[in-house]
Protein backbone atom coordinates (compact mmCIF):
# COMPACT_ATOMS: atom_id res chain seq x y z
CA UNK A 1 0.00 0.00 0.00
CA UNK A 2 2.76 2.43 0.91
CA UNK A 3 4.81 1.79 -2.22
CA UNK A 4 1.91 2.45 -4.66
CA UNK A 5 1.07 5.76 -2.94
CA UNK A 6 4.64 7.02 -3.17
CA UNK A 7 4.90 6.10 -6.86
CA UNK A 8 1.63 7.94 -7.62
CA UNK A 9 2.84 11.08 -5.87
CA UNK A 10 6.18 11.00 -7.70
CA UNK A 11 4.41 10.71 -11.06
CA UNK A 12 2.19 13.72 -10.36
CA UNK A 13 5.21 15.84 -9.42
CA UNK A 14 6.93 15.05 -12.73
CA UNK A 15 3.90 16.35 -14.75
CA UNK A 16 3.47 19.69 -12.91
CA UNK A 17 4.63 23.05 -14.46
CA UNK A 18 6.08 23.96 -17.93
CA UNK A 19 9.38 22.91 -19.42
CA UNK A 20 11.88 25.42 -20.82
CA UNK A 21 11.16 24.20 -24.37
CA UNK A 22 7.44 24.93 -23.96
CA UNK A 23 8.15 28.45 -22.68
CA UNK A 24 10.54 29.14 -25.57
CA UNK A 25 8.00 27.85 -28.09
CA UNK A 26 5.27 30.08 -26.64
CA UNK A 27 7.63 33.06 -26.75
CA UNK A 28 8.46 32.35 -30.40
CA UNK A 29 4.77 32.20 -31.35
CA UNK A 30 4.19 35.50 -29.50
CA UNK A 31 7.06 37.20 -31.38
CA UNK A 32 5.80 35.97 -34.78
CA UNK A 33 2.28 37.23 -34.04
CA UNK A 34 3.64 40.59 -32.83
CA UNK A 35 5.63 41.03 -36.04
CA UNK A 36 2.49 40.33 -38.06
CA UNK A 37 0.48 42.90 -36.10
CA UNK A 38 3.24 45.52 -36.50
CA UNK A 39 3.25 44.83 -40.24
CA UNK A 40 -0.50 45.37 -40.41
CA UNK A 41 -0.23 48.65 -38.48
CA UNK A 42 2.56 49.87 -40.78
CA UNK A 43 0.50 49.01 -43.84
CA UNK A 44 -2.52 50.84 -42.42
CA UNK A 45 -0.42 53.96 -41.74
CA UNK A 46 1.02 53.80 -45.27
CA UNK A 47 -2.44 53.43 -46.80
CA UNK A 48 -3.82 56.31 -44.74
CA UNK A 49 -0.91 58.59 -45.69
CA UNK A 50 -1.23 57.66 -49.37
CA UNK A 51 -4.97 58.38 -49.28
CA UNK A 52 -4.30 61.79 -47.73
CA UNK A 53 -1.82 62.65 -50.50
CA UNK A 54 -4.22 61.38 -53.18
CA UNK A 55 -7.08 63.45 -51.76
CA UNK A 56 -4.93 66.59 -51.68
CA UNK A 57 -3.69 66.06 -55.25
CA UNK A 58 -7.24 65.49 -56.50
CA UNK A 59 -8.49 68.62 -54.71
CA UNK A 60 -5.70 70.74 -56.23
CA UNK A 61 -6.30 69.33 -59.73
CA UNK A 62 -10.02 70.11 -59.40
CA UNK A 63 -9.18 73.67 -58.27
CA UNK A 64 -7.12 74.21 -61.44
CA UNK A 65 -9.94 72.80 -63.60
CA UNK A 66 -12.40 75.20 -61.96
CA UNK A 67 -10.08 78.14 -62.64
CA UNK A 68 -9.59 77.08 -66.27
CA UNK A 69 -13.34 76.64 -66.68
CA UNK A 70 -14.13 80.07 -65.26
CA UNK A 71 -11.50 81.67 -67.51
CA UNK A 72 -12.58 79.93 -70.71
CA UNK A 73 -16.24 80.70 -70.09
CA UNK A 74 -15.89 84.16 -68.56
CA UNK A 75 -12.70 85.34 -70.28
CA UNK A 76 -10.99 86.65 -67.12
CA UNK A 77 -7.48 85.75 -65.97
CA UNK A 78 -7.34 83.15 -63.21
CA UNK A 79 -4.92 83.25 -60.28
CA UNK A 80 -4.50 80.58 -57.58
CA UNK A 81 -2.74 81.32 -54.27
CA UNK A 82 -1.14 78.58 -52.15
CA UNK A 83 -0.80 78.43 -48.36
CA UNK A 84 2.61 80.15 -48.48
CA UNK A 85 1.14 83.17 -50.28
CA UNK A 86 2.58 82.34 -53.72
CA UNK A 87 0.36 83.49 -56.61
CA UNK A 88 0.13 81.34 -59.74
CA UNK A 89 -1.40 82.51 -63.02
CA UNK A 90 -3.55 79.85 -64.70
CA UNK A 91 -3.01 80.05 -68.48
CA UNK A 92 -5.86 78.67 -70.59
CA UNK A 93 -4.64 79.02 -74.18
CA UNK A 94 -4.34 75.75 -76.09
CA UNK A 95 -1.11 73.95 -75.29
CA UNK A 96 0.61 73.63 -71.96
CA UNK A 97 2.54 70.94 -70.15
CA UNK A 98 3.73 67.96 -72.21
CA UNK A 99 1.49 64.89 -72.46
CA UNK A 100 2.86 61.35 -72.28
CA UNK A 101 3.73 59.82 -75.62
CA UNK A 102 3.32 63.10 -77.45
CA UNK A 103 5.42 66.01 -78.60
CA UNK A 104 4.82 69.74 -78.39
CA UNK A 105 1.34 71.12 -79.01
CA UNK A 106 -0.43 70.87 -81.47
CA UNK A 107 1.17 67.50 -82.34
CA UNK A 108 0.41 66.06 -78.89
CA UNK A 109 -1.95 63.22 -78.09
CA UNK A 110 -5.12 64.55 -76.39
CA UNK A 111 -6.40 62.27 -73.64
CA UNK A 112 -2.93 61.22 -72.46
CA UNK A 113 -1.67 61.81 -68.92
CA UNK A 114 0.66 64.67 -68.02
CA UNK A 115 4.34 63.85 -68.59
CA UNK A 116 6.10 64.85 -65.35
CA UNK A 117 9.53 64.08 -66.86
CA UNK A 118 9.40 67.42 -68.72
CA UNK A 119 12.08 69.53 -67.03
CA UNK A 120 10.70 72.99 -67.81
CA UNK A 121 6.95 73.17 -68.51
CA UNK A 122 5.67 76.31 -70.26
CA UNK A 123 5.16 79.38 -68.09
CA UNK A 124 1.77 79.55 -66.34
CA UNK A 125 1.03 75.86 -67.04
CA UNK A 126 2.77 74.54 -63.93
CA UNK A 127 2.97 75.42 -60.24
CA UNK A 128 4.64 74.11 -57.12
CA UNK A 129 1.75 74.42 -54.68
CA UNK A 130 2.87 74.61 -51.03
CA UNK A 131 0.70 73.21 -48.24
CA UNK A 132 1.20 74.43 -44.67
CA UNK A 133 -0.59 73.73 -41.40
CA UNK A 134 -2.53 75.88 -40.79
CA UNK A 135 -2.93 77.04 -44.39
CA UNK A 136 -1.45 80.50 -43.89
CA UNK A 137 1.82 82.34 -44.42
CA UNK A 138 4.07 81.28 -41.55
CA UNK A 139 2.30 77.96 -41.03
CA UNK A 140 4.25 74.72 -40.55
CA UNK A 141 5.43 73.40 -43.90
CA UNK A 142 3.73 70.10 -44.79
CA UNK A 143 4.29 69.31 -48.47
CA UNK A 144 4.75 70.64 -52.01
CA UNK A 145 2.71 69.41 -54.98
CA UNK A 146 3.72 69.69 -58.63
CA UNK A 147 0.58 70.68 -60.59
CA UNK A 148 0.62 70.84 -64.42
CA UNK A 149 -2.12 71.24 -67.01
CA UNK A 150 -2.71 71.05 -70.75
CA UNK A 151 -5.53 72.45 -72.91
CA UNK A 152 -6.63 71.02 -76.28
CA UNK A 153 -9.34 72.41 -78.54
CA UNK A 154 -11.48 69.47 -79.58
CA UNK A 155 -11.90 69.17 -83.34
CA UNK A 156 -9.32 71.85 -84.09
CA UNK A 157 -6.86 69.43 -85.73
CA UNK A 158 -9.60 68.25 -88.10
CA UNK A 159 -10.35 71.81 -89.16
CA UNK A 160 -13.74 71.72 -87.43
CA UNK A 161 -15.08 74.86 -85.81
CA UNK A 162 -15.33 74.06 -82.10
CA UNK A 163 -15.68 75.84 -78.79
CA UNK A 164 -15.05 72.71 -76.74
CA UNK A 165 -11.80 72.14 -74.89
CA UNK A 166 -10.27 69.04 -73.29
CA UNK A 167 -8.41 70.07 -70.14
CA UNK A 168 -5.93 67.60 -68.62
CA UNK A 169 -4.55 68.35 -65.15
CA UNK A 170 -1.90 66.26 -63.39
CA UNK A 171 -0.72 66.51 -59.78
CA UNK A 172 1.99 64.69 -57.87
CA UNK A 173 3.80 64.95 -54.55
CA UNK A 174 7.10 66.78 -54.91
CA UNK A 175 8.43 67.13 -51.37
CA UNK A 176 7.42 66.96 -47.73
CA UNK A 177 8.65 67.83 -44.27
CA UNK A 178 10.96 65.02 -43.13
CA UNK A 179 9.85 65.60 -39.53
CA UNK A 180 6.21 64.78 -40.17
CA UNK A 181 4.21 61.71 -41.12
CA UNK A 182 3.86 63.32 -44.58
CA UNK A 183 7.57 62.89 -45.17
CA UNK A 184 7.09 61.14 -48.50
CA UNK A 185 7.98 57.82 -46.88
CA UNK A 186 5.16 56.11 -48.74
CA UNK A 187 5.01 56.23 -52.54
CA UNK A 188 1.97 57.87 -54.12
CA UNK A 189 1.25 57.85 -57.86
CA UNK A 190 0.39 61.07 -59.73
CA UNK A 191 -3.29 61.96 -60.18
CA UNK A 192 -4.60 62.91 -63.64
CA UNK A 193 -8.03 64.45 -64.28
CA UNK A 194 -9.60 65.22 -67.66
CA UNK A 195 -12.70 67.31 -68.34
CA UNK A 196 -14.39 68.76 -71.42
CA UNK A 197 -15.23 72.44 -71.12
CA UNK A 198 -17.54 74.25 -73.54
CA UNK A 199 -17.21 77.97 -74.22
CA UNK A 200 -20.19 79.98 -75.41
CA UNK A 201 -19.87 81.61 -78.85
Amino acid sequence: MRSSTSVSRAGSKRQAGFTLVEVMLAGFVLVVCSVGVIGMITTAIASNNRSKHDSTKTMLAEAVIEQVNSTLVGGATAVLTDCAGNNFTIATATGGAKLQGGSAHPADIPGSDIDFSQATPPTNYQMNYVITSPCAVGGLYVATYDIRWHVDQIGESAGTSSNSFLVTVGAKSKGANSNTVSSGLYFSLPVNLRVVIGRAE
